[in-house]
C-alpha cells in the first residue's frame, strides 16, 4: 500500500502488535508455578494465562487477522492512490468492510454453534440450565452404582443454532474470502480453491434436482436420500464452521497459533538483525579456497539462512544481493549466477532445523513430530546441497575460474561480526537442542551431574527422580516445536542487545513484532483457500474415487507391472507434474497441500508410507519455485542480474535439477528418509506398526551405507553430466552415458545396479586417464 495511506498502514502495523502479543502469550512453554501464580493474583482458578482455550482464542485472532489485511491490502486505499473513479472506489471501500463484516459473522456463527461454547444457549440460560441437568443425572448414575461423583459433563449439543441460515453465513463467507484472496495472494493460488468449491456447488445441485439414479460418482455429491432436502447437508456445513481437522477456523488454525507463531516471529526479528550480512562473510571466509569462490558461498549463506526465513524469495532478495555480484565478479554468467541462487535460496526450506511453515504443515498433516521430520530431512539436504557444490565446481573447471585463495578485506570477520554471528546461531541450535533432546533424557547428561541432580539407573535406564527449575523449564519443552520456538524468539531479543547500532534504535524491535503480526495475518488469509480446498474434497470424496479408480486400474495390469515398480513410477512422475504444475506462482504452503488433499491418497494406496508420499509431494511443492514459466525464486534472482527471467528459471532448474530426482529415490528407498514413519505400510490397521515388505524397526546402517553410496556416485555422474564437463569437456555420447550410469546404479535389482557400478568404475578411470593424456588437468 502506498504511503499516502499511512494511517491504515499504521493500523495495520498495531493490529499485528496486538496479534502478536496474543499469539506469544499463547504459546508461552509450560514454566512451573507459571499458571499457579497467574490464578492465585487473578483469584481466579480457570484464568489461563497462555494456551487459550481454542473455543474463544481462534474467533477472536480470525477476526483480528481479517481485520489486519483489510488495513494492509485495502482495496479502498489502493484504488484511491492509483485515481480511480469514485464509484470504483466506492466499491473498494465496501469489499474491505465485507471482508471484516463476513470474519465477524463466520466468527459468531462459529461460537453459536460449537458445542463447547452455544452462545445464544449461554445469554438465553439454557446452556446452564442443560448441563445442571446432565451433571445431576450423572452424579445420580454413580451414586447407584457406587462409583465416584463426577464434577463435570461432555458438552451438550446446542439448543439454539442458526438453523438454515447457516448456508448463507458459510456460503458467503467463502465467496468473500476466495475474492480477497486473489486481490491479496493472486489468482493462481485460489483459481485450484475456486473450481473445486465450484465443482462441490454444481455435484449437489446435480444430486438435488435429478437424484442419483444412474448418475456417475463424479458427477454427484450426496448430501442424504430420499426425499431429497438441502437441510440434509447441514451437518456437513456445520462441520466447515466448527470441525478442528478440517473446518474454516480448523487444524490450520491450530498449527498457525500452536506451532508456527514463534518461527513467523523469529524470522522477522533475524530480518532486522545484523547477523546476515556477517553469516554472509563468513561464508565466503570458507569457501575461499573453493573453485567456485562466491557461488560456493551463495549455497552456503542461503542453506543457513533459508532455514530461517523458509521463504525462497526472501531468501534470494536477502542473501543474492551479496552474492551474484561476487559471482558475476568471477566471471560466472548472469543465467547461472541467478540459477544457483535461486536453487540455494529455495533449497532452504528443506535444511533442517526450521525448514519453514511448509514443513510444521507436513508435519501436523501427516501426525509425525516435528523433530522426526527434520531428522527425516537431513540426508535429502545433504544430497541437495552436495549436488548443487558439484555443479558450481563443474562449471568453474569449465570456464577456468580459479580459486580466491587468500582473505580480502571483505572477508575479514571483525569482533562485532562474531557478535553478530552469535544472534544467528545461537537460537538455531536452541531449537537444535530443544528438538532432538528426549524428555526422558533431561537431567541424566552432564548438566544433570552438575547441578547434582538426583538419579536412579544408569544409561538408557536413567531415571531423574527430582529436577531443578531450569532442568524442569527444559524437560518441558523438550521435542515441542513451538517451545522451542519461543525460547529461541527469547533468546534472540536478548543478543541484539549486543548490537550497538540496535541499542541505538530499539524501536526497530517493535516494528519487527509488528511486521510479523501482519505476514501472519495475510498468511492465514491463504490458508482459507487452502481449507476450502481441504473441506470440499472430503465433503465429495473426490481424491478418494480417483484414487480408488487409479488403484483398480493398477490391478487391471497386472502383477508383473506392479512388481516391477513401472506404474509406481508413472504414477509418482504424474503427481510429481501435478505438484509443479498447482505451484506456479504459489508459496510453497499451498502448493505442497493442494497436492497432498488431490493425489496424496493415490501416492499411498500405491503401497507407499503416508509420510514418504507427502515428503514427496513436499519437494516437488518446493521445486515449484524454481520451475518455468513461474519459477518465482528464479524471477527475483533474475531482478537482480538484469538477465532474462525464462533463461534463468531454466538455469535453476539445472543448477538445482536433483531436487526433481531426490523424490523419485527416498519413494523407492524411504530407509533414506531414517525415520520409521517414512517405512509403515499404509494398507495396515490405524495405529499399528506394520512396516513394508523388506523393512523394519530403526536403521539398517549397512543397507543405508549402500544406498548412500550408490546415492553419491549417482549424483556425481548426474552433476557432470549436466555441466557437460568433469575432468575435461563432454561430448553428448558421454554425457547420455553418464546419466545412464547415474539412473543404473539406483535400481534396486542387484543384477542391474552391480555391473552398473563396475562400469562406472570404468567409465570414470577411463575419463580421468583421457583428460591427463589431453594436458593438464584443473583441480
Amino acid at each position: 500500500m502506498s504511503d499516502k495511506m499511512p494511517f491504515l498502514k499504521r493500523a495495520a502495523q498495531a493490529l499485528g502488535l496486538i496479534l502478536v502479543t496474543i499469539g506469544m502469550l499463547n504459546t508461552i512453554p509450560s514454566i512451573p508455578g507459571l499458571d499457579a501464580w497467574a490464578q492465585d493474583v487473578t483469584g481466579n482458578p480457570a484464568f489461563a494465562i497462555r494456551r487459550f482455550p481454542y473455543e474463544w482464542l481462534y474467533p477472536i485472532a480470525f477476526v483480528l487477522m481479517m481485520l489486519t489485511v483489510a488495513c494492509n491490502h485495502s482495496f479502498w486505499a489502493d484504488w484511491t492512490v492509483r485515481g480511480f473513479g469514485p464509484g470504483r472506489r466506492r466499491f473498494g471501500a465496501f469489499m474491505d468492510i465485507l471482508l471484516v463484516t463476513m470474519a465477524v459473522a463466520v466468527s459468531a456463527a462459529y461460537l453459536i454453534e460449537i458445542d463447547s461454547v452455544c452462545l445464544i444457549d449461554q445469554f438465553t440460560g439454557e446452556r446452564a440450565e442443560l448441563i445442571a441437568r446432565a451433571l445431576l443425572e450423572e452424579k445420580e448414575f454413580a451414586e447407584l452404582y457406587g462409583l465416584p461423583a463426577p464434577t463435570s459433563v461432555d458438552d451438550p449439543a446446542c439448543i439454539r443454532n442458526l438453523g438454515v441460515w447457516i448456508f448463507a453465513v458459510v456460503g458467503a463467507g467463502i465467496a468473500v474470502f476466495l475474492g480477497y484472496n486473489v486481490r491479496v495472494w493472486g489468482l493462481p493460488l485460489v483459481a485450484v480453491a475456486i473450481l473445486i468449491f465450484a465443482y462441490t456447488l454444481i455435484t449437489v445441485g446435480i444430486w438435488y434436482f435429478f437424484g442419483s439414479e444412474d448418475m456417475n460418482k463424479y458427477l454427484i455429491t450426496k448430501l442424504g436420500g430420499e426425499p431429497r432436502s438441502l437441510m440434509d447437508g447441514r451437518p456437513n456445513v456445520e462441520d466447515i464452521l466448527v470441525n478442528n481437522a478440517q473446518g474454516l477456523l480448523g487444524r490450520f488454525m491450530g498449527i498457525l497459533l500452536s506451532t508456527v507463531f514463534p518461527y513467523i516471529v523469529l524470522g522477522s526479528l533475524f530480518g532486522i538483525s545484523a547477523g546476515g550480512k556477517s553469516l554472509i562473510k563468513l561464508a565466503f571466509l570458507w569457501t575461499r579456497r573453493l573453485k567456485g569462490g562466491p557461488a560456493h558461498a551463495a549455497i552456503v549463506s542461503s542453506a543457513l539462512f533459508g532455514t530461517i526465513s523458509g521463504g525462497p524469495v526472501v531468501n534470494v532478495l536477502s542473501t543474492g544481493v551479496l552474492t551474484i555480484p561476487m559471482m558475476l565478479r568471477r566471471g560466472f554468467s548472469k543465467t547461472f549466477a541467478g540459477g544457483v541462487e535461486a536453487a540455494a535460496s529455495s533449497g532452504g526450506q528443506i535444511m533442517p532445523p526450521v525448514m519453514g511453515v511448509a514443513a510444521f504443515v507436513l508435519s501436523a498433516m501427516t501426525v509425525v513430530p516435528y523433530r522426526e521430520v527434520i531428522v527425516a530431512a537431513v540426508i535429502p539436504a545433504i544430497a541437495y546441497f552436495g549436488c548443487l557444490f558439484l555443479t558450481v565446481h563443474f562449471q568453474a573447471r569449465k570456464q577456468g575460474i580459479e580459486a580466491v585463495g587468500d582473505k580480502t578485506p571483505d572477508m575479514i570477520l571483525n569482533g562485532q561480526d562474531r557478535l553478530n554471528l552469535l544472534m544467528i546461531l545461537l537460537p538455531i541450535l536452541l531449537i537444535l537442542m530443544l528438538l532432538i533432546t528426549p524428555k526422558e533424557a533431561v537431567g541424566c547428561g552432564i548438566f544433570g551431574t552438575l547441578l547434582g541432580v538426583e538419579r536412579s539407573g544408569e544409561g538408557a535406564a536413567c531415571v531423574a527422580e527430582s529436577l531443578p527449575f531450569l532442568l524442569q523449564i527444559v524437560q518441558n519443552s523438550a521435542g515441542d516445536a513451538g517451545s522451542a520456538g519461543w525460547w529461541a524468539v527469547l533468546l534472540l531479543v536478548a543478543l541484539f542487545c549486543l548490537d550497538p547500532e540496535f541499542r541505538k534504535a530499539p524501536r526497530a524491535l517493535v516494528g519487527a513484532f509488528a511486521d510479523a503480526g501482519v505476514l501472519i495475518a495475510t498468511l492465514y488469509l491463504m490458508f482459507l483457500s487452502v481449507s476450502v480446498i481441504d473441506f470440499c474434497l472430503n465433503f465429495t470424496g473426490l481424491s478418494g474415487f480417483v484414487a480408488r479408480d487409479v488403484l483398480g486400474l493398477l490391478r487391471a495390469f497386472g502383477a508383473e507391472v506392479q512388481g516391477g515398480g513401472i506404474f509406481l513410477f508413472a504414477a509418482l512422475f504424474v503427481t510429481m507434474l501435478l505438484a509443479i504444475l498447482l505451484g506456479m506462482g504459489m508459496p510453497t504452503v499451498p502448493a505442497y497441500v493442494n497436492v497432498a488433499l488431490l493425489m496424496g491418497p493415490l501416492v499411498v494406496g500405491l503401497g507407499i508410507a503416508n509420510f514418504t508420499a507427502h515428503m514427496f509431494i513436499f519437494f516437488f511443492a518446493v521445486a515449484s519455485a524454481i520451475t518455468p514459466p513461474v519459477a518465482v525464486a528464479a524471477f527475483a534472482a533474475a531482478s537482480i542480474t538484469k538477465a532474462d527471467a525464462m533463461a534463468t528459471g531454466f538455469a535453476a532448474v539445472r543448477a538445482g535439477v536433483v531436487m526433481f530426482v531426490l523424490p523419485f529415490v527416498f519413494a523407492f528407498y524411504p530407509e533414506l528418509l531414517l525415520i520409521d514413519p517414512a517405512k509403515l505400510d499404509p494398507t495396515a490397521t490405524a495405529g499399528a506398526q506394520v512396516y513394508i515388505e523388506g523393512y523394519g524397526p530403526g536403521i539398517d546402517w549397512l543397507g543405508l551405507a549402500s544406498v548412500g553410496a550408490r546415492l553419491a556416485l549417482g549424483l556425481y555422474l548426474m552433476a557432470g553430466a549436466l555441466a557437460r564437463y568433469d575432468m575435461r569437456a563432454m561430448g553428448a555420447p558421454e554425457v547420455i552415458l553418464r546419466l545412464g550410469l547415474a539412473v543404473a546404479v539406483m535400481m534396486k535389482a542387484a543384477v542391474i545396479f552391480l555391473p552398473a557400478l563396475g562400469l562406472a568404475a570404468v567409465y570414470l578411470l577411463w575419463h580421468g586417464s583421457s583428460a591427463m593424456r589431453r594436458g593438464p588437468v584443473r583441480t
